[in-house]
């Protein structure tokens, strides 16, 4: 099996954006936590960031024959993209959302989640654990 990880816009910040909410570990911590999972769930994965919406709509579109699953952390887009949704509808590629931190209770805004739509689930508030946790959902 192989799973394409998506990250958003500032998650290549983590380590220096608001650490109260998203720790102390940078990216490339992420991403090792990341690999070390994959290994675990006997999985394949691919990580992709980017700050940039049309970006990650060609991301999920490029998956189409190539992954089997999706694991994203739309970040602020999970709240504005319409675009991320279609893409994950358009693909029909098992998807699983994350966020490190609790979006539900967060700011009002936050709460709405577009991509979720088109997600098996959501995995919110366990930090780099919820990636974890989101791998496993795939490999089942």
């Amino acid at each position: 099996m192989k799973i394409l990880v998506i990250n958003g816009p500032n998650i290549n910040l983590l380590g220096l954006r608001e650490p109260a909410i998203y720790g102390n570990k940078d990216y490339a911590e992420l991403l090792a936590f990341i690999e070390a999972a994959a290994v675990d769930a006997g999985v394949e994965v691919e990580c992709f960031q980017s700050n940039h919406e049309g970006a990650i709509v060609d991301a999920i579109q490029s998956a189409y024959g190539h992954f089997d699953g999706i694991v994203i952390n739309p970040a602020a887009y999970t709240h504005t993209s319409i675009a991320i949704l279609d893409a994950l509808k358009g693909v029909g590629i098992r998807a699983v959302e994350v966020h490190l931190s609790d979006i539900n209770s967060r700011d009002d805004f936050r709460r709405v989640s577009y991509p979720s739509m088109a997600c098996e689930t959501t995995f919110a508030g366990f930090g780099f654990e919820g990636y974890a946790m989101a791998i496993r959902h795939l490999s089942k």
